[in-house]
């Protein structure tokens, strides 16, 4: 069952599944999803695409029948293939008398805070002129994002920068099963049995899987957005979420309290640099007491930092419980760690408890 929300800007990420048919781009499913989008457009609705699609449309190509491994040559299909793949889109839409417009986006887009207020107000200009903004990560340059990356967590970063009100992921299966094989209509919270239901993709175009769809819902879940992960294939799929509302796939419910835009970005946007492992009594002011981080509960300092980077906080048990903006060095940290001292280390307005 969906929330009784009044959706009026939505993220819809696109998997390769959809709009390739033997590694290659297939037009007609593309065709059929700008014909949706227009609907959701005549509407009110603002849509930003997440589109997966370039490195499959290069091996079509180049001729590649499976996914190349070498950083290189996958690069050589994402130079061609975004160019194939976004010239395919601002056909479709020039047929439905809209415009489209393309963002290439690296982990330092989100990572950078500058940086990533400049994307927020390239993607809003967008939609202001009537446009979709159709989003997807920069593969040429992008060794790390093409070796481990994935658009379902690129479109969560999305739909929490833009403050949308639903993130839908279209894939090539109808839902969220459980240990039974049984469709999960909704899911209330992200727990860790939920995850267990999830399983990594074999497919030689994809990556990701289901692992990558839940992970993406539990961020915007965590920051007052839904999500529904659906089978892009069904007919009148996007019509059918946001406009009759229908119970498609498997629902994410949001959680009751939404993380502030700056908290957002701190807890899955901002990389970090380096750990702070702190003692019990700190990991209590921290999660329980709303406090500041002193460095008398600071037990260890791992990695190289500087003042204003992003680092995780750890407890005594290794698991990483916060995030902060520091206001001192690694070396400075070192110097004081475990002592009294007047400075605060993280101030509680720029650390969040994740």
């Amino acid at each position: 069952m969906q929330p009784s929300v009044n959706y009026k800007r939505v993220v819809v990420k696109i998997g390769s599944s959809i709009l390739s048919r033997a590694s290659r781009l297939d037009g007609a499913s593309l065709e059929n999803l700008a014909s949706q989008v227009w609907r959701l457009l005549d509407n009110g609705v603002e849509v930003i695409l997440v589109s997966s699609g370039a490195v499959s449309s290069g091996m079509g190509a180049l001729n590649f029948s499976l996914r190349p491994k070498a950083i290189s040559e996958l690069q050589a299909c994402a130079s061609i293939g975004q160019g194939l793949l976004m010239q395919s889109y601002i056909n479709v839409f020039l047929n439905k008398g809209r415009h489209c417009g393309q963002l290439l986006l690296t982990w330092d887009d989100f990572n950078d805070r500058r940086r990533y207020l400049n994307a927020k107000n390239t993607i809003l200009s967008l939609l202001k002129f009537k446009s979709v903004p159709v989003i997807n990560e920069n593969d040429t340059v992008s060794t790390e994002e093409i070796k481990f990356g994935d658009n379902d967590n690129l479109s969560a970063l999305v739909a929490m920068l833009v403050k949308a009100d639903l993130l839908i992921i279209l894939s090539d299966i109808d839902g969220l099963l459980d240990n039974n094989g049984v469709k999960v209509s909704v899911v209330s919270k992200v727990t860790s049995e939920v995850k267990k239901w999830a399983c990594p993709t074999k497919k030689e175009i994809c990556r990701g899987g289901m692992i990558t769809k839940i992970e993406a819902a539990e961020k915007v879940n965590n920051s007052g957005i839904s999500c529904i992960i659906a089978n892009g294939r069904t007919t009148d799929v996007l019509s059918r979420l946001v406009i009759d509302r229908e119970n498609l796939g498997t629902v994410f419910l949001p959680a009751s309290e939404r993380l502030a835009c700056k908290k957002s970005w701190l807890a899955y946007s901002a990389k970090a640099k380096g750990k702070i492992i702190v003692d019990d009594g700190a990991k209590e002011a921290l999660a329980k007491k709303n406090k500041s981080l002193l460095s008398v509960g600071v037990v260890k300092v791992e990695g190289k930092f500087k003042k204003g980077d992003i680092v995780s906080i750890i407890d005594s048990e290794q698991k990483e419980f916060g995030r902060g903006s520091v206001n001192c060095s690694s070396d400075e940290l070192n110097l004081i760690k475990g002592r009294k001292h007047p400075r605060e280390i993280i101030h509680r307005d720029n650390l969040v408890i994740i």
